[in-house]
């Protein structure tokens, strides 16, 4: 594979709503790319199906072992793959505090941040980050669409507030250069162009911050 281009990212980290297409987009990404593809942990976490059912009673236990987790994932990274230079990854770590600060009490919320720092430090930043929004409708149709058990019974006000979590979240942040895409109307998976245009964007833009809402089919 050739070298990457002088500002072409090596390291994206793809980050949005549950249901928005993240992992969806990763995989795109990585197949354009030629990348190492790193997909987060989900359907292995044993508490997710409880938590979605009773989100104060196992809240801290889910969020310990996506926490443990994307620490594992994310340290790996720092084996360079000689064969693959690019890496795209569907989450960014630091996102792991948004679910934190939703969902623990103040007295797991203060276990929770003697840990994190420990572990996030370690851990390589991307250089390129892909924040997706979309609508909360478009969200619940996508969740309904692929059909995961444990999603089912998802509360449309908690889905709500995360997004708004996620909003104020990625509103300050300055840690890479940041694409903010709204997906309401862009399909990565049937439009190659869509995918097209995006990749471009990601290449081109070296730093700041830059919201893109493409006109699916009307570019």
């Amino acid at each position: 594979m050739p070298n990457p281009a002088r500002n072409d990212p090596t390291f994206i980290a793809i980050e949005g709503v549950i249901g928005v297409g993240k992992s969806t987009l990763a995989r795109r990404l990585a197949e354009r790319l030629q990348a190492r593809l790193v997909l987060e942990e989900v359907e292995e976490n044993p508490f997710l199906a409880n938590f979605y059912r009773d989100r104060r009673r196992h809240a801290f236990q889910c969020q310990l072992f996506f926490l443990l987790s994307r620490y594992r994932q994310q340290r790996s990274l720092n084996q360079p793959d000689l064969f693959e230079r690019r890496t795209v990854c569907d989450y960014l770590f630091r996102k792991d505090r948004i679910f934190a600060l939703l969902n623990l009490d103040e007295s797991e919320m203060a276990l929770y941040d003697e840990i994190w720092p420990l572990l996030e430090r370690e851990l390589p930043r991307p250089d390129r980050v892909v924040y997706l929004q979309a609508s909360l409708d478009t969200l619940l149709q996508r969740i309904d669409q692929r059909g995961r058990d444990f999603e089912r019974g998802i509360d449309p006000d908690y889905l709500k507030e995360l997004s708004e979590s996620y909003n104020r979240f990625f509103f300050h942040f300055e840690e890479a250069p940041l694409l903010v895409v709204n997906t309401d109307a862009i399909d990565f998976v049937s439009n190659p162009d869509d995918l097209d245009d995006l990749v471009r964007r990601i290449r081109e833009q070296t730093t700041g911050t830059l919201y893109y809402s493409p006109i699916g089919g009307g570019r």
